[in-house]
């Protein structure tokens, strides 16, 4: 396998690619061997401390503003995001888990009881006044919420605040189309007394302008059509949210969190076909209208108490609910301005989700403790789809937009899934430098499916993980990692859905058979943080072993009308070694230009359950480098940046029934310049896409079965969304 991902990842390298590694690796060596530095040393132990006053150069707004100057930290701010951050529970992981990886955020030590309101969401609303030091855990600890990150930025604020903050934020974006949306956020914290409290109103614009153009050829090579596209998204996500913290008294303390967000995306289709192969060379319009309405609410609340032993209790409770719902309507458009509806699909989904968690930890030896504890999590999915065409038989319906409904198998479905997981975590510090984190998990769960179907299952699976952390120096560390993850099943596959990727195909089946999939996860990782604070950089090598795959297999129930879903195949293999580097240019005398890099090469094998033959897992990119920095200029009062996201092309394919799809891109580039003014005003300019990158997809498609290898035609679609300027002015009271 190894030898595979080598031969695979010499052939994708391109000359330029090759040329990037060498000047990543030009820049960590010049840190390396240089030691002198701007800043002052903040710390060589295992948890490295970042007072307030190491910040104070850059005039920091925010948490996030000051995080993001620390070597090897890049968190992204949601505000800021090109998509929604609304999840859904029914679609995504269910429950909290006794685990969590990458990097994980605290606040004043405490992880929030919340998913979508969560510590990360937070810190673009923390002021940076607020905030005493900043620590980046390294480690792992009995005393920690957090449990087997590769690090954690906790956030610990000052005890007592003189008094409360108003900050703001107002933002236009404009868009390639020459559409532009508002939005902006008002965030008011503070302290009084024992109470600790944030709130905070954001109205973020998601608008969204994609233009795409395909083209496509017969299996002689001969034209077929060629169909141009204007897909307009209007989206403007609110949230409003609240985190409150009382201290109870010296030993307890109680947490309250809430949310609620609007993400409505109504969405507008125009298409034009011009048919090759009649010679008419008159195209043909079409049209869509999709309102769609998309809201959510979370509440979640924790209570802690530390006895006088040291032993500590906490319990957590949250809930949320997510409602979708959108209809698509497609219109056959004349030369005469007239119209006829050949599509009515109504879908729509209400996710809700509920977990308790409690857990007890103590100490059993010197330098050892144990906690111990369960979390039970309710998921339930009520998922509705609703069909009608055209048909030439059939009763036409009002309800319908006068159009003849059609049978569509497990449309209406309730989904319900009870889970289980008691868990027993020991951590050991063996030593100064030494430690082993040790976690016995096991889950058990019961799915019940209603409705179209009804089927009921049991699952059951002990997860366990070994996490052990040598420090060879105070810079230098090494992990090594070992544990068994089970891959909870997105509900949405239980179930029929809309094929938002195929205009060919109105719904996706769903299958009531799915078990979830499970893979042993192999980690090997090595940290190494630059003297004076220089940088920070990284190697991981990891491979996973999949069993119970999930892919796209065969459902048909006839050889006449080939029918794919999501389901569980046989076994599965990937591998992935991965280079970062986040490193100060101290080497050419400028420690305010932080450089980082990401270097990484990417294979997996495992048998295609429709062609029987040797592939990647689909949608897996074989590798990536990506190159950005940040210069700040105290001076100035000025920082500005550039990132640049670069996969490589080929071999980031989905196969299914009857086509195989490849996508390919070149670099995305993001940029910002910001500058804080007169009064501490802070005004930024965000440009995404900069490069107006074309994302392109190549299909094949085939006639029946793709076992059958009877070609139907190539397409060739390329489509871009045009750049976006952001314009955002943003200060404190």
């Amino acid at each position: 396998m190894l030898t595979s991902l080598i031969c695979s990842f010499e052939k994708s390298t391109s000359y330029a690619f090759k040329i990037s590694i060498v000047l990543s690796l030009i820049f960590t060596v010049a840190g390396l061997t240089n030691s002198a530095s701007a800043q002052e040393s903040v710390g060589n132990d295992t948890t490295v401390v970042y007072p307030a006053s190491y910040f104070a150069e850059y005039a920091p707004v925010s948490a996030l503003d000051m995080l993001n100057r620390i070597p090897g930290m890049d968190i992204q701010d949601p505000n800021r995001s090109s998509r929604s951050t609304a999840r859904n529970p029914g679609r995504g992981g269910r429950g909290l888990g006794s685990g969590s990886s990458g990097t994980q955020v605290m606040i004043n030590g405490k992880r929030t009881a919340g998913k979508n309101n969560n510590s990360q969401t937070q810190l673009v609303r923390i002021n940076a006044d607020q905030v005493d030091y900043i620590e980046i855990i390294r480690g792992t600890g009995g005393d920690l919420d957090v449990r087997g990150s590769t690090q954690i930025a906790n956030i610990v604020l000052f005890e007592q605040l003189s008094n409360t903050s108003l900050s703001y934020e107002i933002n236009t974006d404009y868009y390639s189309d020459d559409e532009s949306e508002p939005g902006g956020s008002l965030s008011y914290g503070g302290q009084t007394g024992n109470l600790n409290f944030l709130v905070s109103a954001i109205a973020q614009p998601q608008y969204q302008n994609r233009i795409s153009n395909e083209k496509s050829f017969l299996p002689d090579n001969s034209p077929n059509d060629i169909i141009k596209e204007d897909r307009t998204r209007e989206q403007t996500s609110y949230t409003l949210s609240t985190n409150l913290d009382y201290q109870l008294s010296d030993k307890s303390s109680v947490r309250f969190n809430a949310l609620y967000a609007e993400n409505d995306d109504p969405t507008f289709v125009d298409r034009a076909t011009l048919d090759l192969v009649d010679g008419v060379n008159i195209p043909f319009w079409e049209r869509e209208d999709i309102p769609s309405t998309n809201s959510n609410w979370e509440v979640g609340g924790d209570f802690e108490y530390r006895f006088d032993n040291g032993n500590r209790f906490k319990a957590l409770l949250i809930s949320n609910e997510t409602d979708i719902a959108s209809i698509r309507k497609r219109f056959d458009v004349f030369a005469d301005g007239t119209e006829t509806q050949d599509l009515y699909l109504d879908s729509a989904s209400i996710a809700q989700e509920r977990i308790v968690r409690a857990s007890y930890t103590m100490d059993v030896f010197n330098g050892q403790d144990l906690e111990f504890g369960a979390e039970r999590a309710q998921t339930i999915l009520d998922s509705n789809l609703r069909l009608a065409l055209p048909a030439a038989t059939g009763t036409p319906s009002a309800a319908y937009d006068g159009l003849v409904p059609q049978m569509v198998p497990n449309a209406n479905t309730r989904v319900e899934e009870i889970r289980y997981e008691p868990f027993a975590i020991h951590n050991w510090r063996i030593n100064s430098r030494m430690s082993l984190e040790t976690s016995m998990v096991y889950e058990f769960s019961k799915i019940e499916q209603s409705g179209d179907f009804n089927n009921k299952r049991d699952f059951s699976f002990f997860k366990p993980k070994i996490d052990y952390r040598f420090d060879i120096t105070p810079q230098l560390q090494l992990r090594f990692l070992i544990e068994k993850f089970v891959r909870q099943i997105s509900f949405s596959n239980f179930v029929a859905s809309t094929d938002a990727e195929d205009d060919d195909s109105n719904t996706l089946a769903g299958n009531t058979a799915l078990r979830p999939d499970f893979w042993w996860n192999y980690n090997l990782l090595a940290e190494y943080r630059l003297p004076n604070d220089a940088g920070v950089v990284t190697a991981n090598l990891y491979k996973h072993r999949h069993y119970d795959f999930l892919q796209r297999i065969d459902v048909s129930t006839s050889s006449d009308n080939p029918v794919s879903a999501a389901g569980n195949t046989g076994k599965g293999d990937m591998v992935v070694f991965e280079v970062k580097g986040s490193v100060r240019m101290n080497m050419i005398n400028m420690p305010n230009l932080l450089v980082t890099t990401k270097v990484a090469a990417r294979d997996s094998q495992f048998k295609d359950p429709f062609l029987n033959i040797t592939r990647r897992f689909n949608n897996y990119h074989r590798g990536e480098f990506d190159f950005g920095f940040r210069h700040d200029l105290p001076k100035w009062k000025l920082n500005w940046g550039v990132n640049m996201i670069n996969r490589i092309d080929g071999a980031t394919k989905r196969w299914d029934i009857d086509d195989i799809e490849e996508d390919h891109a070149d670099p995305y580039i993001t940029a910002f310049v910001e500058k804080i003014a007169f009064n501490d005003i802070t005004f930024r300019l965000d440009m995404r896409n900069v490069s107006d990158v074309k994302v392109c997809r190549d299909r094949t498609r085939y006639v029946g079965h793709i076992a059958n290898n009877v070609l139907e035609e190539l397409e060739f679609n390329c489509w871009s969304m045009g750049r976006t300027i952001s314009l955002k002015m943003s200060g404190t009271f």
